[in-house]
Parts: C-alpha cells; structure tokens; sequence
C-alpha cells in the first residue's frame, strides 16, 4: 500500500468507522420523521446507528408487533439507500434476555430465579423445623452451621442434613450457638425496564425479567426476538444489519428480592459436578474466615460458565449462523470473560463513573472498562471492540456534558485500544420530562453542538481506522481473572507512558504459547508480565509462568508471589524503576508527564505512537522514537498531517488534544537546519465595545460578562454573537497572528472580516488566522456562541456566553 494511499484513509476515513449512537426510539414513530431524522444523521457524517427501543414508545406500537417490525423495515431500508449500516438491539428496553416480558407470558416458569436462605436458630437438644417451600419454589439444601457471630461461622463443621420429609431434626453436637439453614430456589421477582410509559423500575407493568441460566427460557428468547428480527429483515442481515446489541443481562432482574444468588433449576448438580461442594453454599452469605474468597469466586465462575452456555454462546451461534455479529456488554465494567463469544467484544462508560475529575480516568473497578474490550478482543483475533459511552455522564447537572468531556471520553478510549464508538443516546424525542430526562444527556441531534458535530463524526472515523487492524506492540501483559482487572498496579505504568495488556489466566493457560522467553497470544507478544500476589494461582498457572520465567521471560508480583524466581514488589516500591531494570522503555517522553497516556501500534509497515491529553494542562517536551525512518505528526482532529524531525521529535499536547506520530522505516528522515529564532508577542486587548444580538435582543457591551447576568438571560440556552473591531498594521500581516477568547461557555464560531476562521468547543480557545483573512486597518471580529443546554433544559444558570479577556496575539519571528 502506498504511502499516499495510507494519508487517504486517514484524512478521509470509510464510513465503516462511523460512530454508531443508540438511537433512542422513545415516542410516536412515524415512517416520515425516521427517515428525516436518518437523513440527518448522514448529513452530519454519521453513517450507522443502534436501533433502541426506548421507554416513550406509545402502547399501540407494541415491542415486536407488526406495527413495530414496519417502522424498523423502514429505518432499515432507508440506512441501506444511503449505504449506511444498522445494529440492532435485543430488547425492549434493558437489560436484555426478557424479550419485554414476553418470555416470562410465554411461559410463567421462564421467570428469573434465584437462591434463598433461610436461616432458624437451634436450642439446645433437638430441634424440629417443619419444611415449608411455598408455591413454584424447591428445596435445594439443608445444613446445619456453627455460628461465631451474627455474620460468621466456623466453616469446618458444617453439616450437609439432607432431606427429612415435611420435618428436619438437628440437635447441636456442643455448647455453642448453631442454627439449621435452608437453601431454597425461588423466583426473583425481578423485572426490567420496558419500552411505555408505566413499565420502568418500581412500577406495577414492568415487565418480568427470564431465567437466563435456563436454556429453554434463553431458546424462547432467541425465537421472540433473533428470529422475528430475522423474518423481517433477512435481505438486510451481513451488509446493512451487522450486528445484534445485547445490553446487560441481569440474572436476577432489576428490584428483585433482597439476598438471593443467581440460580435456576437443577443448579446445584451442576455447580457440584465442576468442583464445588453443596457445604460451600453457607460462605455465600457467611464468612467463613480463608474459604470465604475462593468459594465466591469459585461460585462466580461456575454461575458465569453456565451463563455463557445457556445466554452468551447460543446468541452468539445464531449471529454468527444469521451472518452478524454479538455485539453489546455484559454487566460489569471488567466481566472480560464473558466476553469469550462476542465477535465485537463491548463495554460501557456510563454515569460519570470514569471522568476527567477526581482521579476517576485511572482509579477503580470502571477505569478498567476501555481496556477490557480492547484487550478481550486483542487475545481473540476480534478486529473490532466497542464501548457504549457518554450515557448519564453530565458533570454539574443531566444535560451538563462539555462538548470538551465528550473529547475526552473518545481519546480516553481510542487510547487503550478501542476503535467502535456508540455513543450514548440520539434521542428521537425530547417531548416532556419523562423524555427528556430519561437517561440524559441527548448527545447528537438535541444538544448544542450537533451543528458542529461531523467534525466529530470525522474524527472518530479517523482514530477508529488507525485502532483497526494494527497491531499493539507493548511486551508487557497484566494477569487478570475473568471478572476482575486489577487497576492499582497499572496506575503507574499509565501514568509513565508504559503500555500493557490485561491477559487472562484462561487464555494465558490454555491459548497462549511460551517461545523463546516470550508468551505469544494471536498477534501478541510478551517478555513481561505483572501480576498482583495477593491471591491464590491454580497449580496449571503456577506451573506454566515458571516455565515461562526458565524460557527467559520476566514476572514481576505487586506483594510476595509464589513463584520463587519472580521479581517481588511491595506497595511502596517502584514498579517502573524494577520495569526499567529488566525491559526496555517503547516510550520515552522527556519530561515525564503524569497526564499523557500513549498507544503504540503497527499498521501497513508503519509504526504509529498515539498520544493523549488527559489532563487540564497543556504538555510540552520531546518524544525520544526508537525507530529509523521518516518522521510526520497526524491530527485526527484537524485533519492534517504534517513533516517533522526523525529520534527526537518535539511534541505539545494541549488540553484535550490527541496527536499521532507516524514514523515510515522505508522513508528517509526529514533533515533541517536548526536555526535559533528570537520571538515576540505583541498583544491587542479587545475585550471591551462590543455589540450584542440573537433573536431576542441587541445592545452595546462595554465588559465581558455571562450572559446569565442580563436581564431575561438566566436560563437560555441558545446562540449570541458578539461584534466589535480590531486594528493590525501592515508589519502585523508578515507575522503569525492569533486570537485568544479567553474563557468561553462553550462553543465558539469565530469569523474575521466575514472569513469564517473555525469553531472551538473547549478551551484553550485560540485560533491562527491567515493573513489572507486579514487587513490592515480595522478588522471586524465576529464570535457567535453557543452556551450549554443545561440551563433550559435543567433550569440552570451555568455561566454562558464569551467570558474573555479575548486578545489578538502578534508573534513576531526573527
């Protein structure tokens, strides 16, 4: 592939990178506002989207219908005249499996089940307990435990009794406190979140959730919905429908009943016959001292195994038979396991879980999320992984989403290895509260910036080419678990630019080789490997790192491992001082910058060093690259690709900025001649004079102000534009001329002299002007800016408008 073919993908990327929302069908559909609203999407370069049905949805358009199958054939047939491509959704409305509850009507034994105790204090002597099992439930298990507290037992002396008829009789073998526990299968009670109005959490039609540890309540579900998707939409499925959305499954349902375990009928055979004991089922709900960890992971194992058997790999078969693919996430942020049968392995990043703020980018269960589909898909040979992002992430309020967050939720993401965007919602509707603020913010059609918005269509096309079928170089893997990724012992390696892999111990014991001091999974390789010692390793792990370690590979253990050839660390130490002794750095910024997170990749004979900006300070130093060869800076953003120096290139990274580096080994490096230049700035202050007008007033301005201050202007949320004039001479157009805005709430639209200069949507809120767009004279400025929806829509009073000081900056080289 030629060099210019390459810079032709990137600048103008296929559509096949779209980002692909949740449209969220929420109201009264009819054929002519779908096709208007797809319509709109296209013109704003978003090429595909998540058909989601949605709570709104008038109750003579029932989910599945006929009337309902009409309206999906025509947004189908319509995305496929455009060329666009459709994922559809397996539920009404989440989390998935339900079918809207009609699984459950189906059949009232598909409903979801669960594992209760009951627990009856002994006395001393005998005791006598009738069993009672209400209707539809069935007795699993009687035991008997001794009690060291209210919340504790004395796990070696627990007594399986058996099944005695109507009455148990146990009579306490010491002194101390012992109660009979029941262990009994029962229904939920669980429901999810339907599609009209009156079936959301706590309401009396919420529809029942299924039993999805049942095989035949999960062939129900594919019946209802995969296969009435099918009939419908057969022409369309392998070109424009590509995949099937499953959203969250919930074994118990949402609001079920307090303390039960995931269960369902003829369970406990099947937890015994893969290794388990009946006698563990008391450390479920006690502690039972060393044996409490390893039983409930052990538990977890098995309910996830049975899962993927009865919901994940027989969703996943129909899709692969029907020519889509599995698509969606399970429902916590690092299930990475259950991931197993997903041909686009997914996650989500909702409720402000993961921010810019408070530490939340690197810290807890959720920052593991991006990494988690990346790296599930990496191990698999998957090409692509999705992340379900943006949902409820507002900062001050629902609708408060910064057009520079939702930036910072997509490099936070492309960064660790992500490349399919879905953003979270497209609202059909925002009619009414119930709409409105259903899971908000809107971040396409409704919001501020989707006049703005196929810069950013663009933009994730372009991060999500390069994300794709190119190959992450790291030599460095993090052992994981299948439901757990560890995030302490990562923080510093992102935090010094020191990329990683999380691989789990199931794929690192039986898909991965040892060759030459190397673990090799599909197209990875790793001299390294980190793990956290504070648990137990099966015997087949323990054994194939410490054939690993006599290959010449590297382990090294955040606490005592184990492995006594392993490089042991404890909390204080550092793990990148130890990672330095023994590999390699792939990256190496100088100086080191805390908030700078890098991606390194191979892509058509290139290597590509992805850099982001997670934090609110500008980076500026120096990129030192191991590799020979011609060296150019791309912007995804900007859409530029331009030369630079070869081994130590110069690099600043703004706030909310992404850059690419490609380095081209069968180029030559760009020489130039280093020349000292002597630089100065002169500075014109304009922040005062200014003249105001929208729709609803027009008035001078001596001082730059929020706009919620005016009169009248407290709550709008809209577009004002703001005039005056500024003098340059003609020494100033030989010279690099800036504008600075200052503070800006939050989009600004900037011309010169009519020229129209660019848009800004989050600070620093500079832009070079050509001098092709300037005079000497008097120049005119003219800033039309867009505040945050918050304010109408929550009935806020954010500050709005053009803050300043806004400054023409003249930078004069010599």
């Amino acid at each position: 592939m030629t060099v210019a073919s390459i810079r032709e993908q990137f600048l103008s990327p296929s559509d096949e990178y779209t980002p692909f929302p949740f449209w969220f069908w929420n109201d009264q559909l009819t054929k002519e506002e779908i096709i208007r609203q797809i319509h709109d999407f296209y013109d704003k370069g978003v090429t595909g989207f998540v058909l989601h049905p949605r709570i709104g949805i008038p109750k003579e358009i029932g989910y599945l219908s006929d009337a309902y199958m009409k309206l999906v054939q025509v947004a189908v047939a319509e995305a496929n005249d455009l060329g666009m491509t459709v994922i559809l959704y397996d539920e009404g409305m989440y989390p998935s499996g339900s079918a809207n509850g009609q699984v459950v009507k189906k059949n009232p034994e598909f409903a979801s089940r669960g594992l209760k105790m009951v627990e009856y204090p002994c006395e001393q002597g005998e005791n006598t307990i009738s069993t009672v099992v209400s209707s539809g439930e069935q007795l699993v298990s009687i035991q008997a435990v001794e009690k060291l507290s209210e919340s504790a037992i004395n796990f070696e002396k627990t007594k399986v009794i058996g099944d005695q008829g109507e009455q148990v009789s146990f009579s306490p073998p010491n002194d101390s406190e012992w109660s009979i526990l029941f262990f009994i299968e029962t229904y939920t009670n669980g429901t999810i979140r339907g599609i009209h109005f009156g079936e959301d959490d706590g309401e009396e039609a919420a529809p029942k959730s299924a039993d999805l540890l049942n095989p035949d309540a999960m062939k129900t579900y594919i019946h209802l919905t995969h296969d009435k998707y099918y009939s419908a939409l057969k022409e369309f499925f392998g070109n424009t429908v590509i995949a099937m959305f499953t959203d969250e499954p919930d074994m118990l349902g949402r609001n079920s009943d307090a303390n039960l375990m995931p269960w369902t009928n003829d369970f406990l055979a099947f937890y015994i016959r893969v290794g388990n004991e009946e006698s563990y089922l008391p450390a479920l709900w006690f502690d039972a001292d060393s044996h409490s960890l390893e039983i409930r992971k052990a538990y977890r194992k098995t309910v996830n195994k049975k899962l993927t058997a009865s919901y994940y790999k027989p969703i996943s078969d129909w899709c692969q038979s029907h020519h889509i693919s599995l698509t969606g996430h399970p429902a916590a942020s690092d299930d990475i396991g259950l991931l197993e049968h997903f041909q686009i392995p997914g996650q989500d990043v909702v409720w402000r879980w993961v921010a810019p703020e408070d530490g939340k980018a690197l810290e807890g269960q959720h920052s593991t999320a991006g990494k988690c589909s990346a790296d599930a898909a990496r191990h698999r040979g998957r090409r692509r992984n999705l992340n379900e992002v943006l949902g409820v992430c507002g900062k001050e309020s629902a609708w408060a989403l910064s057009p520079g967050d939702m930036k910072w939720y997509f490099d936070w993401l492309f960064v660790r290895g992500v490349n399919l965007i879905s953003p979270h919602a497209f609202y059909y509707s925002i009619d009414g509260m119930k709409r409105s603020h259903e899971r908000p913010p809107d971040v396409g059609p409704n919001n501020s910036w989707w006049p703005y918005y196929k810069q950013f269509a663009q933009y994730i096309k372009r991060m999500s080419w390069l994300m794709t079928d190119s190959v992450n170089t790291t030599e460095i893997a993090v052992l994981c678990e299948e439901d757990h990724l560890p995030c302490e012992i990562v923080k510093p390696l992102f935090e010094n630019q020191v990329e990683f892999n999380y691989l789990e111990e199931s794929l690192f014991l039986n898909s991965s080789r040892i060759d030459k001091g190397f673990i090799k999974i599909k197209q990875q390789k790793y001299r390294v490997l980190l793990m956290e010692a504070s648990k137990e390793l099966e015997i087949k792990v323990e054994r194939k790192l410490a054939q690993f370690i006599e290959d010449g590979g590297k382990v090294v253990s955040l606490g005592d491992s184990p492995l006594s050839d392993a490089v042991s660390i404890s909390q204080n130490d550092s793990i990148i001082d130890v990672l330095d002794g023994i590999h390699e750095r792939q990256v190496l910024l100088s100086p080191q910058g805390k908030d700078i997170r890098v991606s390194k990749l191979k892509k058509n004979d290139k290597v590509f060093y992805v850099f982001v900006n997670e934090g609110e300070a500008a980076y500026r130093g120096t990129l030192t690259v191991n590799e020979e060869g011609k060296v150019e800076v791309w912007s995804a953003w900007e859409a530029s690709i331009k030369e630079s120096e070869s081994n130590c290139v110069p690099i600043f990274l703004n706030r909310r900025e992404s850059l690419i580096y490609c380095v081209d080994p069968n180029q030559k490096p760009t020489i130039r001649e280093q020349t000292v230049s002597a630089k100065t700035w002169r500075t014109i202050d304009i922040t005062s004079n200014w003249s105001i007008k929208n729709e609803k007033l027009a008035f001078s301005l001596k001082r730059l102000q929020s706009w919620t201050e005016w009169s009248g202007m407290k709550r709008f949320s809209g577009k004002v534009t703001y005039e005056t004039t500024f003098e340059l001479n003609e020494e100033d157009l030989l010279s690099k001329v800036w504008i600075d805005l200052g503070e800006v709430f939050e989009l600004a639209h900037v011309f010169i002299n009519e020229n129209d200069i660019g848009v800004k949507m989050w600070a620093p809120y500079q832009l070079e002007m050509k001098s092709s767009d300037l005079k000497s004279g008097k120049n005119a400025l003219k800033v039309e800016v867009t505040n945050s929806i918050a304010n109408k829509m929550d009935n806020l009073s954010l500050k709005s408008g053009l803050i300043g000081p806004v400054t023409i900056q003249v930078k004069d080289e010599v």
